[in-house]
């Protein structure tokens, strides 16, 4: 491990980066240092799903006019069709040891890859802000009958941002030392607060009339599609990061039980807190927390639990968040770092957690990102599946002038089909599963192309090919310079 020291030391120095956080930014992580198995992996995705947005929003597919049992259908569908993608991704971080952003150069180019970089930071930010805003909501509700006063949203917000900085900054093992001790309190907790709320002396409060509220109306499948594609959108514009959190996992078994059963069973949770509350509610109020306090009939240990809950819901996510953000930066400034991109994400996500107008354009946003992410989505598997066959050549990817160099870093067959997919995705409509149908044509359309080009074009085709390239005893420690280690 004393050689692992060395390279950490020299990227600690490379990026003037504080000692005791995670060195490691787009270089890839060492085999040896790959020990991650599924337990941890489920934690951090299942802290990932269960949060304070997603609650919110489950509460939501009910105010819109879902039944119990049709909010939970859509809620398990956007899962199912979101980790489409996310679990194909997700693979680059097991084999190689890369960050999603990285892997993105091989497709679109070494600086083709800022475009997906950039927007990736944009939609950290987004939902860092987002996270923020409504856990802020629901901490709120807590505090101002807790104090027996109003409470500034702004001030909650501003302090609540801040908190949850501290812990991305440090990097990947402070987040899987987090995401442990927080699932076993989120498990516990949401338990708790289902069980209160079963028991509410309200009739409406009782299971029978929550899991039968709305459901006599028959199943209202275009309003189920809608929900479902704008909140498996959120899972597309995840997807160039679903590396991120797998490039220390140990294998592929890991990461696809860790993460696929551990999203499912999160959006569960969330279907049973936020959406059991709104429809006890019978659908008249839509902040499952408003409700949830309610509930609590000013018990003051019931109220300390709920505060502790959103506030272990907001951290974990948000963490995530920053610290994919941070990637994504480091990415397009090779020379900043991965503390740095952090820090700039960071300051920029607290900003836009003081605009409480975020949360009620969700749907919105979701299909600016779906009609983004879905055409890129396509264009990934096409190219990383299909044509190289999930196979990389790790030091091109930071070597100017590589194979993934293409025309002067751009590949624009991969730019071209991504910007027609954007306009393919508006006219498809969202209750048709829209982001699915495109992801699929853009990419049919891409591999189409590629075959045709490469045929006169090497460029195009040293890009576009499995490479088998032997990185078991050597890290890519400088842009361009491969660095050899021995156990």
């Amino acid at each position: 491990m004393d050689q692992f020291s060395k390279i950490e030391e020299s990227l600690a120095k490379k990026y003037r980066q504080p000692k005791g956080v995670e060195q490691f930014g787009i270089e890839a992580v060492p085999e040896e240092l790959r020990t991650v198995r599924w337990w941890d992996i489920s934690a951090m995705v299942l802290n990932f799903v269960v949060n304070p947005g997603t609650i919110l929003i489950s509460g939501a597919l009910i105010a819109a006019g879902l039944s119990f049992w049709q909010a939970v259908l859509a809620g398990f569908l956007s899962i199912a069709i979101g980790f489409s993608v996310y679990l194909i991704a997700a693979t680059v971080g097991v084999d190689y040891g890369i960050p999603g952003l990285v892997s993105m150069r091989s497709v679109f180019g070494i600086r083709g890859s800022w475009l997906a970089s950039g927007l990736r930071a944009i939609s950290s930010v987004y939902w860092f802000a987002f996270q923020t805003i409504s856990g802020a909501l629901g901490l709120t509700a807590v505090l101002e009958v807790i104090l027996n006063r109003p409470v500034s949203l702004a001030l909650v917000s501003l302090i609540f941002a801040l908190i949850q900085v501290l812990i991305a900054t440090f990097g990947y093992n402070s987040l899987k030392i987090l995401s442990r001790y927080s699932l076993v309190l989120k498990l516990l907790f949401s338990i708790t607060i289902i069980y209160v709320l079963m028991n509410h002396p309200i009739p409406s409060f009782h299971p029978s009339a929550v899991f039968s509220f709305a459901g006599g109306e028959g199943m209202k499948w275009a309003l189920i599609l809608l929900w479902a594609t704008s909140m498996a959108a959120a899972w597309f514009s995840n997807f160039t990061d679903a590396a991120d959190f797998c490039r220390y996992s140990k294998t592929r078994i890991d990461m696809w039980i860790g993460t696929f059963v551990a999203a499912v069973l999160g959006q569960l949770i969330c279907s049973f807190v936020g959406g059991y509350a709104v429809a006890a509610a019978l659908g008249k109020n839509d902040n499952p927390f408003d409700v949830i306090v309610g509930a609590s009939n000013g018990a003051m240990w019931f109220l300390i639990l709920i505060s502790v809950y959103i506030i272990l819901d907001n951290w974990t996510i948000n963490v995530q968040n920053l610290y994919t953000g941070g990637l994504s930066l480091s990415n397009i400034f090779t020379r900043l770092g991965r503390f740095w991109g952090t820090i700039i994400v960071s300051v920029i996500g607290v900003v836009f957690s003081l605009l409480p107008q975020l949360v009620n354009g969700y749907i919105g946003y979701m299909s600016v990102l779906g009609n983004i992410f879905a055409p890129m989505g396509g264009v990934f598997i096409a190219h990383y599946l299909l044509l190289a066959r999930s196979k990389l050549d790790i030091p091109s990817l930071f070597i100017r002038g590589s194979r993934y160099w293409y025309w002067s870093g751009f590949n624009w067959v991969a730019i071209f089909w991504t910007i027609v997919g954007f306009f393919i995705n508006r006219m498809i409509p969202v209750g048709w599963v829209n982001i699915i149908w495109t992801a699929a044509i853009v990419g049919f359309l891409y591999w189409i192309t590629v075959l045709i080009i490469r045929k006169s074009s090497g460029v195009l085709n040293a890009g576009a090919i499995a490479v088998d390239v032997d990185m078991s005893s050597s890290i890519v420690v400088e842009d361009g310079v491969v660095e050899k280690y021995k156990m």
